[in-house]
């Protein structure tokens, strides 16, 4: 394993920008906006679960994050417009500004996750989407479900149906169905791509916005932060012998979280990320990108992140 340079993480940035309007701090990114309609979003190397930040950053989390979201938003620009206008940086995508629906599109192929701990409940219906009866761990659906999420500025996401989106004019109903249609779609194409890397995409979300008439897919798309992968290879013998499914994604990091006592509650204490532990984090978020992507990672320059991430994003703001 490679040693990794854990005080390089780059946790927060606090650039001013010519002609910059705003700026938010997301969990994980930070945006700046540029005039009236130009973002330019940074995935930093912060890292959430359970809606939480937690207290040291995974080097070169942030680059695979943006580099995989920029390889699936290219390959799906034919389904449905993207918001990205460039890449400058390996951490940074600049676009177009939209103004966001206020829900996540999450659709689900197997039941896992989020949809397994309330099936585990004795609950059969998430989202107000039925579940079928008899289902283990991490079975396929007969069909993907569709369990969308409102958007939350603060705090947690919460479950929400269908009809409550429509009927609280979240969004329209012919923009929903819009919505629906996309991440439909947009999930058929990144669980043919993953098949063709020997993986399942088992659930995703991805999030839509409105410029001037047009529906955007914006953020990022099918990275270990927005989605869940399973190996394919042994998936049909892991299933039958109850053994739990080797996957690529965030959720090691819930687990570990979960088995130190942790799951974002009022009165827990964040366990301590030793060096060993975000080294090992960071090499996890390394091999993802490779295994999704079927890219060689090239590590970015960490000595002076802060610097060349401003340098970049000057060089292709309009002068």
């Amino acid at each position: 394993m490679n040693t990794m340079p854990t005080t390089n993480a780059l946790t927060e940035t606090h650039f001013n920008f010519p002609n910059q309007t705003a700026f938010y701090k997301g969990k994980v990114r930070d945006v700046y906006s540029i005039g009236t309609d130009l973002l330019v979003m940074i995935a930093t190397d912060r890292i959430s679960a359970f809606d939480v930040v937690l207290p040291r950053g995974i080097p070169y989390k942030g680059q695979v994050l943006n580099q995989v979201a920029a390889h699936f938003l290219e390959a799906t620009k034919d389904i449905v417009p993207n918001w990205v206008k460039a890449v400058p940086d390996p951490v940074v995508t600049a676009g177009i500004r939209c103004e966001p629906y206020k829900v996540e599109m999450v659709i689900r192929g197997y039941l896992s996750g989020h949809a397994w701990r309330e099936y585990s409940l004795g609950k059969r219906t998430v989202c107000g989407v039925a579940m079928p009866d008899g289902l283990k761990e991490s079975d396929k659906f007969p069909e993907p479900i569709i369990t969308p999420t409102t958007k939350a500025s603060v705090g947690h996401d919460e479950d929400i149906t269908r009809e409550e989106i429509i009927k609280s004019g979240l969004v329209s109903e012919k923009e929903y169905v819009q919505l629906e249609n996309y991440t439909r779609a947009l999930y058929n194409r990144g669980n043919e791509m993953a098949g063709n890397q020997g993986l399942i995409l088992v659930d995703t979300k991805y999030e839509f916005g409105i410029s001037n008439g047009t529906i955007y897919l914006m953020d990022e798309i099918h990275t270990p932060d927005s989605s869940r992968y399973f190996y394919s290879e042994g998936y049909e013998e892991r299933q039958k012998n109850d053994v739990p499914q080797k996957q690529l994604s965030k959720e090691f990091v819930r687990q570990w979280l979960i088995e130190n006592g942790f799951m974002g509650k009022e009165g827990q204490k964040i366990p301590e990320m030793t060096d060993e532990y975000v080294n090992s984090v960071s090499e996890r978020y390394i091999e993802l990108y490779e295994k999704v992507t079927g890219k060689k990672f090239e590590r970015a320059e960490v000595n002076s992140v802060e610097k060349r991430v401003e340098a970049n994003i000057l060089a292709f703001l309009p002068k």
